[in-house]
């Protein structure tokens, strides 16, 4: 790939970048998720929720995405969303409901 801002799936270095692509609860979202730990449940939702709707498992490195780059491709995603900023707020919940499902899942193999 020739574009320095193509990376295998989203990259959290673009989340900043998103912010003020909606109205005030996605504001509040990225802002949650900016502020979160990397390795936290937050973090890891909006990451995942991101890989999901920009279609990051199919891109590949003659894709007209991965040739304009990820954030440019994030910033499509977020602003052509259909749904309301709740909308994307449930998404994300069920995200992260869905990384803490898996953890415990995680944890109770483990013992």
């Amino acid at each position: 790939m020739n574009n320095e801002d193509t990376d295998l799936i989203f990259p959290p270095r673009v989340i900043p970048a998103l912010r003020n692509l909606r109205g005030p609860a996605w504001h509040s979202l990225v802002d949650l998720t900016t502020a979160a730990q990397d390795a936290s449940s937050e973090h890891l939702a909006f990451l995942l929720m991101m890989v999901r709707l920009s279609g990051c498992v199919n891109c590949n490195s003659s894709s007209y995405r991965a040739q304009h780059g990820c954030t440019q491709c994030a910033t499509q995603t977020v602003q052509r969303y259909r749904g309301s900023d709740e909308d994307l707020q449930d998404l994300f919940e069920a995200t992260e409901d869905e990384i803490r499902q898996y953890a415990e899942n995680q944890l109770q193999t483990e013992w």
